[in-house]
């Protein structure tokens, strides 16, 4: 395995393994016994670096979420884990009340926010669940328009401050807004977003349709936009979910959707056929490599069902690509 820094205060800095994973399913699809499987895997593996979110999974059994981080507060406990392994979790779209419909989700009135109050309370409740004392790393998980920007940039910094919460992340936000929070909080002296985290994987998913929560696309979506924001803003730390497009390099039963029903699709596949071929990996794996090897150092995060496929992920880490077939990837449009 290997190890990447996120954070620059030398306070809450943090080194965490190239490889993340994402526990989105774990205490509903994933039953509790084999998640277990797969922490206890992933930790013997070398990995360090654990993701959930305060809302998972609330649309597999009508809940309000909580039952990733429930589970992964069992699992530290019962495994005695301590700040050896990095927990980051998100809160701002837990829905307001059981039994909603994930796409009810996608009205800001429905789903907590990211006001004072909120990210107070939930960041409490979170502890609880995952049994810690401090978080490590707690993103906005998505845009709340509906409260000031500075109110939520304070509500965070304050639990930085309590000693609650170690790193600050930013998920599924625009660049313009994320470059706002940043400023007013350097503005007032506060801890402000460190990591971000959004969808990114070597296809290119389409930006030019409505998203869920805006008209103007999806802002979960890596975009040039975001690039050249981060290309700017070396100390941001960019972690990536659903890099794997949930099997949708690997399998035929998992089709890639709407999404990268583009002209650029067919050729980045073939070049990722093409340098599979010539390492000898799987497409996973070089999907992988090429997001942590890349110019912009990503973070991806893997979900996993049997600790075969975590194997798989955990296995890139260990490869290199070459100057040649990194330039044949990048070059494929």
């Amino acid at each position: 395995m290997k190890y990447r820094a996120i954070g620059q205060n030398p306070a809450t800095r943090r080194e965490v393994s190239v490889i993340g994973l994402g526990t989105m399913l774990f205490g509903t699809a994933t039953e509790e016994e084999q998640a277990f499987r797969i922490l206890d895997r992933y930790v013997e593996g070398g990995g360090t670096f654990i993701d959930t979110s305060n809302n998972y999974a609330f649309w597999y059994e009508s809940t309000q979420g909580g039952e990733s981080e429930a589970v992964l507060g069992r699992w530290r406990r019962s495994r005695g884990v301590g700040d050896e392994v990095v927990i980051a979790t998100k809160l701002g779209g837990r829905p307001n009340r059981a039994g909603m419909a994930f796409a009810d989700t996608a009205k800001p009135e429905n789903i907590e926010g990211l006001s004072a109050k909120v990210i107070r309370e939930s960041a409490e409740r979170s502890r609880d669940l995952l049994g810690v004392e401090k978080i490590d790393l707690l993103y906005a998980h998505v845009e709340d328009t509906l409260v000031p920007l500075e109110e939520t940039v304070e509500g965070f910094a304050d639990l930085v401050g309590d000693g609650t919460v170690g790193l600050l992340g930013v998920s599924n936000h625009w660049s313009w807004r994320v470059e706002r929070a940043r400023a007013l909080a350097a503005a007032a002296g506060l801890p402000g977003y460190e990591v971000a985290q959004y969808h990114y994987s070597y296809l290119r998913a389409r930006t030019d349709k409505p998203g869920r929560r805006s008209q103007d696309g999806n802002q979960g979506v890596v975009s040039g936009d975001l690039l050249s924001y981060l290309r700017a803003t070396p100390e941001m730390s960019l972690v990536a979910y659903s890099p794997l497009l949930s099997g949708g390099y690997v399998r035929d039963d998992k089709p890639l959707g709407p999404d990268f029903d583009h002209a650029g699709t067919p050729a980045r596949l073939q070049a990722l056929r093409e340098v599979t071929a010539e390492t000898g990996a799987t497409a996973n794996q070089v999907v992988l490599a090429w997001l942590i090897g890349g110019e912009i150092p990503v973070l991806p995060l893997v979900g996993a069902s049997s600790v075969a496929q975590l194997d798989e992920s955990l296995a890139a880490a260990d490869l290199e690509l070459t100057a040649d077939q990194r330039a044949k990837l990048d070059a494929a449009y």
